[in-house]
């Protein structure tokens, strides 16, 4: 969808009232600030046995138990079955769903199941591609966690699977679907902030369990769990322990900061501005302080271009992730543009308007005579620079989540779900996860690499 990026389109809508736009706030002739409460529309259904969308879950760690919780809280949802390579992890979803689970430690026997309509992938990221195709050929809908891919070569196989099968694929950038996201791309697309000049994402932790330094479990060993098999398709190496526990700290399992982190917030950013992404980027960064073998940084930063599309102006981007914040941590992403800015989280959006100023004030006059100080005071008022409509729909607006709102996550599977049922569409399919883990993963292309890299966004590959 292209853009309005007219002032005067903007300031004539929020001129109608509220009642009569979509998204801006009612117009103030001097600063001000509100809160507006943000609203969603859902259809609560009863579903017999028969109407159920029965649920796979294939990799019961951390981000699989989160998602297995928020998929559960849809209606006409039943999980059914389960598969990990640790026993104790097994055993864990017995007590949080039930022992008539059916529990395996090879994803094969899952898919083979003719009563399981869709399952969730939330397996370590080298595993992904391998799993989704397979499940996709074996007529399930997938929910794959992000990033879809551990290398972006992997994601055409991952198009092609999903529009031969027939079925559906939802990749899981958790707050793709929330209020805020909605929110905040009916604002950009109202021209709520002009132009958009630059993106700011920061994440900062101050925790070993924010560095992924995972508890590991005291029965684990090679009886209780299967290392040969987690290894799949990267290099062999001797049992540890920390590598299965801890893999998001290496290489060959995960994808780094990039593909945990700055996913989310490409998938934010491209689906607000309706971007395929960015062409161009450069990381830099280090192992500045969880020196455990890892083989990642826990300090990034990464520049990225956007080109000019119909949609948004050219536009630079900045990454930046700290393990080692000793503020104590927090994060942000903050979309800023030529009239406003607006501050994205899953349940709100900060919207800022703020007057530009045209006129020179005390520090550039003091170089001049108080006559010669008059005449160019003269020589500005007479253009009209600063008009009174530029004054106007100036301040803050805050649109915030009800407090019973049930979460981004809980939107994301909703929308899959309702999907699946022929009620809308995917919000986040594979080529757009493809353009947003092969955004990210430029970082990583970069700081290895220690150079610029390009990409083409269209057609989702490096050059």
């Amino acid at each position: 969808m292209k853009k309005n990026t007219s002032r005067r389109s903007f300031l004539k809508k929020a001129a109608l009232g509220s009642a009569a736009m979509t998204s801006a706030p009612m117009v103030l002739a001097a600063d001000y600030e509100q809160k507006v409460t943000l609203s969603k529309n859902y259809e609560f259904l009863n579903f017999s046995t028969n109407d159920q969308i029965n649920l796979g879950l294939i990799g019961s760690g951390i981000q699989g138990i989160y998602d297995t919780t928020a998929a559960l809280k849809v209606a006409g949802v039943k999980l059914v079955a389960v598969c990990d390579l640790y026993n104790g992890r097994l055993d864990r979803a017995n007590e949080l769903w039930g022992n008539d689970l059916f529990t395996t430690r090879d994803y094969r026997e899952l898919l083979d199941r003719k009563d399981i309509d869709a399952v969730i992938v939330a397996t370590p990221d080298h595993w992904h591609k391998k799993i989704t195709v397979d499940a996709l050929k074996a007529g399930k809908h997938v929910y794959c966690e992000k990033p879809m891919v551990q290398k972006w070569q992997e994601g055409q196989e991952i198009i092609k699977a999903q529009k031969s099968s027939g079925k559906l694929c939802q990749i899981g950038s958790q707050g793709m679907s929330s209020l805020g996201n909605e929110k905040a791309k009916q604002l950009y697309e109202d021209g709520a902030i002009g132009d958009l000049v630059m993106l700011d994402m920061y994440n900062d932790r101050y925790s070993a369990e924010g560095a992924w330094q995972y508890p590991i479990p005291p029965d684990a060993s090679p009886d209780t769990i299967d290392f040969d098999t987690f290894l799949g398709s990267a290099p062999k190496t001797p049992y540890d322990l920390k590598r299965f526990f801890r893999w998001r700290n290496y290489k060959d399992y995960g994808t780094g900061v990039a593909g945990d982190l700055f996913v989310h917030a490409f998938s934010t950013l491209n689906h607000v501005i309706s971007s395929n992404g960015p062409n161009r980027a450069l990381a830099t960064g280090g192992l500045r302080y969880w020196n455990d073998g890892r083989d990642v940084p826990d300090v990034s930063i990464t520049l990225y271009d956007y080109p000019k599309t119909d949609t948004h102006a050219a536009f630079n981007a900045v990454f930046r992730i700290n393990f080692i914040a000793g503020s104590g941590g927090g994060g942000g992403f903050k979309l800023i543009g030529t009239e406003g800015e607006m501050e994205v989280g899953q349940n709100s959006v900060r919207l800022t308007r703020s007057k530009l100023g045209m006129i020179p004030g005390g520090y550039s006059m003091i170089a001049y005579t108080e006559a010669t100080q008059q005449k160019i005071k003269e020589g500005y008022a007479a253009q009209n620079l600063e008009t009174r409509a530029s004054s106007l729909n100036l301040g803050k607006t805050t649109w915030e989540a009800p407090n019973d709102y049930t979460g981004g996550h809980y939107d994301h599977f909703y929308n899959f779900f309702q999907a699946i049922r022929g009620k809308g569409n995917i919000v986040q399919d594979p080529t757009f996860g493809l353009r947003a883990a092969g955004a990210a993963l430029l970082a990583n292309e970069s700081y290895y690499k220690k150079q610029p890299v390009n990409w083409d966004p269209i057609a989702m590959k490096l050059l």
